[in-house]
């Protein structure tokens, strides 16, 4: 598998605060590679910056070998950089169809008499939503009667479609129950067979490990180090994540204090 797209020694600082300390990664075609830590860790800080959010205060970020700094999310995009993030800018009023080709409908006719290809879009709808697997029947249904899990669908199949190379997902399963989580994690592991480089953000130690095949841990704007998943179990990785010495540190002040009455 190629190298996508790598993070080489990226540090963000905002006044006197270090929301990032020198972080390098890269992720593969092919390939899940989950970011995992606790809300502050600084993983919505990279994925702003991978995404053309916020500029990084040093270091480099590589797109198929070549150094990219974007000025807006539209450049990040046009660079095959998509992301999905947590509360998606889906419109639940609108049609399954208008929501895939928001902003960039396809056209029929030309000048005063160019209109919408309703038809065309349809069918393209269809079609690749029945790629990730899911039947869509009638495209004109708003898609506020889909479920949470379908919504992130539209969502990345819309950036497949339109010729991401690198989707970032950031927290799709965090809103959502047991069986529509697990709709949206075999959604990301049919993304890794079309061979784009996925970048997942959770907290949830689960679900990465169901699909990931590359873990980095953040804590405190640092990372703890890159895993794959034959060199990390997921206990291992739940224990990073709790912190290890200074969780059962906690549980002897919790017990000690519980003890005293």
């Amino acid at each position: 598998m190629n190298t996508t797209l790598e993070v080489r020694n990226v540090s963000k600082y905002f006044g006197n605060v270090i929301a990032l300390n020198n972080i390098s990664m890269s992720v593969r075609s092919g390939e899940v590679h989950c970011l995992l830590g606790d809300n502050g860790a600084g993983k919505s800080t990279m994925i702003r910056i991978l995404s053309g959010v916020h500029k990084a205060s040093s270091g480099e970020v590589l797109l198929n070998g070549q150094r990219v700094e974007f000025n807006s999310p539209a450049e990040a995009l046009d660079a095959g950089i998509a992301t999905v993030h947590q509360y998606l800018s889906i419109q639940p009023l609108m049609s399954v169809t208008r929501n895939f080709f928001l902003g960039r409908e396809p056209t029929v006719g030309w000048g005063p008499f160019k209109r919408f290809d309703l038809k065309a879009a349809d069918g393209i709808v269809q079609r690749e939503m029945a790629s990730m697997g899911i039947d869509v029947r009638d495209p004109s249904q708003p898609v506020g009667t889909m479920s949470g899990g379908e919504r992130q669908c539209v969502a990345i199949s819309r950036a497949i479609y339109f010729g991401a190379r690198v989707l970032i997902l950031d927290e799709p399963t965090s809103a959502l129950g047991v069986k529509q989580a697990s709709t949206v994690l075999r959604y990301i592991a049919r993304a890794r067979k079309q061979n784009l480089a996925v970048i997942f953000i959770t907290h949830n130690v689960h679900h990465a490990y169901a699909v990931g095949d590359t873990f980095t841990v953040f804590k405190r704007g640092s990372s703890l180090g890159t895993h794959t998943r034959d060199e990390i179990t997921r206990e291992e990785l739940l224990d990073m994540m709790a912190g290890g010495q200074d969780f059962q540190e906690f549980e002897r002040q919790l017990a000690a204090e519980l003890g005293e009455h």
